[in-house]
Order: C-alpha cells, then structure tokens, then sequence
C-alpha cells in the first residue's frame, strides 16, 4: 500500500513544520552530493530555515564564489551591481563627513574663516572657550593629584630622615670616639650636652640647611658643622 499524497502547503504547526525541513534539508543534501559524484557536475546549494539557520553543500572540486562567477558570466548579470552601489553612496558619505571635520579642525585652528559669518563665528568662539574651560578643569585636577601625592612623599621622607637621626645620635651614644649627629629643629641641644659631659672624644655635629626649606616640605642640602 503507497503513502498517500501529501497536499503541498504550509504547515502551520511550529514543531511539524520544523521536523519536516530537517528531514527534507537532508534529503536535498544527499540527492546533491550524490549528483555531484555520480554526474560530475558542480553543485551549490544554500538554504535558510525560518529561524536564519543556514545550510548548504558544495561539490568539492568547486568554490561557492566561483560558482557565482560563472553564473554571473552564463545568465549575463551582475550579483554585486547593487551591493556596490551601495558600498559607493556610504564611501561619498564618509568622504563628506571626513571633508566637513578637516574644515572644522581648520576653523579651530584660526584658518579658513574669511567666509564665516558673525553668527558663526560668535558660535565657534563659545564652542572653543567652553572646550578651554573643560581643559584648564582637568589640567588643575591632574595637578591637584600630583601636589597630593608629592606632599605624601615628603612627609615620608621627613619621617625617614627623622629616624635615622635618631638612629645616629644613638650610635653615637654606645661607640667610641663619638660623632653624634642633630638636625636643626630639635636634637642639637641634647648632642651639645652629650658632647661636653662624655669627654674630649665625643664630637657633636649638627645639620644645618645651606639653603632655606622649600615650601610644601622640601628639603636643602645640609652642612655638617662641628659644635
């Protein structure tokens, strides 16, 4: 008994419609591969589902390119004509805009303003100072930043040259002879002291700036003095 005929419409059930095409993709698949062996003949076939899926199937001895060459070439018609045409339009696009910009960066730059209005040129004035301002923002920022993070590195830098004075009039304490060494703000009267109650070989030497302390921190050369 034969399968009856299947009336040739579209099926309207989602799931039906879907396993009918991929039994049939498959079918046509094999039914081309098998005429490109059997019959050697060049065979392209591209198809899409309902869901932009794409399959096909080309001969092997064959490109998909040049299979639209040669039919461009056998039907005398051009496949790319439109595309170009398009690609043509969009490349005079980008040249006008690419034109427009050049002469804005001119007129920026005080060129080409012979031809301007005074409206025009009261707007690009506006549009140039209020660009200046967002410049001279952000160039304080940065150097609001940089101050910031030099006056961390001077304070550590204070602190580090703190102790190791500490560390030296210390030393200088616990050898023989002695050298003990003070800064100028604090330490030097102490060294003094130290210098004429331990005897003739304790020597007290105090730094002294060359040069007056640079503002936020800075720091001089310094002296070595003998008291």
């Amino acid at each position: 008994m034969g399968r009856g005929k299947i009336e040739i419409k579209r099926i309207e059930n989602p799931t039906n419609r879907q396993v009918t095409f991929s039994k049939r993709r498959a079918g046509i698949i094999k039914k081309a591969r098998e005429l490109s062996v059997l019959c050697d003949a060049q065979v392209s076939l591209i198809m899409f589902s309902a869901t932009e899926k794409l399959s096909e199937y080309i001969s092997p001895t064959v490109t998909t390119k040049k299979v639209f060459d040669r039919y461009q070439q056998t039907a005398r018609i051009n496949l790319w004509s439109t595309h170009y045409e398009r690609m043509q339009e969009n490349l005079n696009k980008q040249k006008e805009i690419n034109r427009r910009l050049r002469k804005e960066i001119r007129q920026r730059m005080g060129e080409d303003l012979n031809e301007l209005s005074i409206d025009v040129l009261r707007g690009l004035e506006q549009n140039m100072e209020h660009s200046l301002n967002i410049v001279r923002e952000r160039k304080l920022k940065v150097i609001r930043t940089q101050s910031a993070t030099y006056r961390k590195k001077v304070t550590h830098l204070e602190q580090v040259h703190n102790n190791l004075m500490r560390e030296l009039a210390q030393e200088g304490r616990n050898e023989d002879p002695h050298y003990v060494f003070a800064n100028h703000n604090g330490d030097y009267q102490s060294a003094l002291e130290l210098a004429n109650n331990g005897g003739s070989h304790i020597f007290a030497l105090r730094l002294q700036p060359s040069q007056p302390i640079l503002p936020e921190g800075g720091y001089g050369s310094h002296d070595l003095r003998l008291a």
